[in-house]
């Protein structure tokens, strides 16, 4: 058996297309090349015919602006004192007759309750917590308690305000604290 050497065999032969009739390899080849180098020179020649033309054109139109035309007249003219007319007089009616009307209001006496109102505003573990809670109401012109409770959950500090005489008292209180960002507070009622 032989062995084959494919190294020595050298590339395969591909096919090839065939060449079309009439036609030579080597003049196409040729006219590729000389036709190649017309193209360029036919597009520089185009754009600059373009840009004469167009700058022609503008040449052309420049001397066509209407000479009636005046720049000053286009300006808005500040007028003058003298053409201005005068201020009416304004006159409201109200400003006289505001001071002779009087306006009755009926207001109802707030009926005074035996209920009482106090607002807790937290409950604490430690007496520290509640008293620097204290001072924070303090600050605000508000006297607040501390009372010490002992539940089945362990003892606790709860920092109360009051005793108010109406919820509105309370409800004034806690938009006060509210400033100071205590948000916390509860109005409940309770009996002393």
């Amino acid at each position: 058996m032989a062995q084959r050497d494919y190294v020595s065999r050298g590339r395969s032969t591909q096919k090839k297309k065939p060449a079309s009739k009439g036609k030579k390899p080597a003049a196409s080849a040729q006219m590729n090349s000389s036709a190649s180098p017309k193209l360029p020179i036919i597009r520089l020649v185009g754009v600059f015919a373009l840009v004469i033309g167009f700058g022609a054109f503008l040449w052309s139109i420049k001397d066509n602006v209407a000479e009636d035309v005046d720049t000053q007249a286009a300006r808005p003219v500040a007028p003058t004192e003298e053409a201005l007319p005068e201020l009416p007089e304004e006159e409201w009616e109200y400003i006289k007759t505001l001071p002779g009307y009087e306006v009755e209001v009926e207001v109802k006496e707030q009926e005074k309750s035996d209920k009482r109102y106090l607002m807790q505003c937290a409950s604490f573990r430690t007496r520290a917590q509640a008293e620097e809670m204290k001072a924070k109401i303090a600050f605000q012109g508000l006297e607040a308690l501390i009372r010490h409770s002992t539940g089945s959950n362990g003892d606790w500090f709860r920092v109360i305000l009051g005793p108010f005489e109406s919820k509105r008292d309370a409800e004034k209180a806690k938009h006060s604290l509210r400033k100071v960002n205590i948000a916390t507070c509860q109005i409940w009622y309770w009996n002393l």
